[in-house]
């Protein structure tokens, strides 16, 4: 029973054979979960993590009044391997611990959450896969890999794959953070905490766009300077695990949502198999999945439409609870979804 209160859980899934060709040691994914499943099974909502957050990072989309009602729905959400809840390179024992942490995809975390879906939720059909930014990215990945089993798609700041530039930029924080004398490859003693200041910083520019800092919108967040910004960015990446942050940043660059057994790296087919109604929903401003990007993969997409968030928060824009039209405009898209209505 889980009714208006959040369960926190594990799912033991044991040995988990991956894409790359290694196998991770007793894994573990943890979700949380709200509302109830229902006897036909098809209530189940499912909001996959994000880049550097935790599970409770999506519950801002499960506010009182949002369409995703715990009440109506049964909505969980599966925390991304190596972000630090599930199996990641800091809570990993023995030889997978730290920097023998192995390569994770896109693919090898959606094809876990499938598991949690059958066997602890009895094969449900899914009303909804919603995400922002590397979430964004696992919900199209559901959508091309089970269409018989999502009835809709709604991913926000995100493209199907990682585009070039976007790369480039992963490389920029990455090197910030490597470079740190005591990172040691890996196998530092004590957090790198110089690096962890440094990508934070480094990431603080990217995250929001141009405008955002012209106009001051910082402010907005109870800042009250851009320093004040920099410093919280810091204090942030400061709580949390360099190897992890390698980890899920070496997901985000491989991504691509045709990179797995089904579709063979056939970019154009693994989207053309996105026939369910889909809300592709970038943010006008985001410097890295950027809205020209977002457009050309909706394009291939048969059920896809593409909702611009017309914003200076940059990739921010998109995230669950973090600005308050962008996110009035994801809701609404989210209800029409899940209320068949969606063209």
């Amino acid at each position: 029973m889980t009714g208006n209160q959040w369960l926190k859980e594990e799912f033991e899934a044991g040995d988990l054979p991956l894409s790359g060709g290694n196998t991770l040691r007793s894994t573990r994914l943890h979700y949380h979960q709200i509302g109830q499943l229902n006897a036909p099974k098809d209530n189940l909502i499912l909001l996959p993590t994000y880049y550097g957050g935790a599970a409770e990072g999506n519950h801002p989309w499960v506010a009182p009044g949002s369409p995703l009602d715990p009440g109506k729905y049964c909505i969980v959400i599966p925390a991304l391997l190596g972000a630090g809840e599930s199996s990641s390179p800091s809570n990993t024992p023995g030889l997978q611990a730290g920097a023998g942490f192995p390569a994770i995809s896109l693919y090898d975390n959606v094809m876990l959450q499938k598991r949690l879906v059958d066997e602890v939720f009895g094969g449900a059909s899914l009303a909804l896969v919603m995400g922002w930014s590397m979430g964004g990215m696992q919900a199209l990945q559901w959508g091309c890999l089970f269409p018989e089993q999502v009835r809709a798609v709604l991913a926000t700041c995100c493209t199907a794959r990682c585009y070039p530039h976007n790369r480039v930029f992963l490389e920029g924080v990455k090197a910030a953070l490597t470079c740190d004398q005591r990172f040691h490859e890996g196998h530092y003693q004590q957090p790198p905490e110089r690096g962890l200041r440094a990508f934070g910083r480094v990431y603080a520019g990217w995250a929001y766009s141009q405008a955002f800092f012209r106009h001051e919108r910082w402010r907005e967040l109870g800042f009250e300077s851009i320093e004040a910004l920099l410093h919280c960015w810091e204090e942030d990446h400061l709580a949390q695990d360099a190897n992890n942050l390698l980890s899920v940043l070496n997901t985000w660059q491989q991504g691509d949502i045709s990179n797995n057994p089904v579709f063979e790296g056939n970019y154009q087919a693994a989207l053309a198999a996105l026939i369910m109604p889909t809300r592709v929903i970038p943010s006008s401003t985001d410097l890295y999945f950027t809205a020209n990007d977002a457009e050309q993969d909706a394009l291939l997409m048969p059920g896809a439409r593409l909702e611009v968030l017309a914003s200076d928060w940059g990739h921010i824009a998109g995230g669950p609870g973090r600005e308050s039209q962008s996110q009035q405009k994801i809701l609404a898209a989210a209800e029409e979804l899940l209320s068949g209505q969606a063209p």
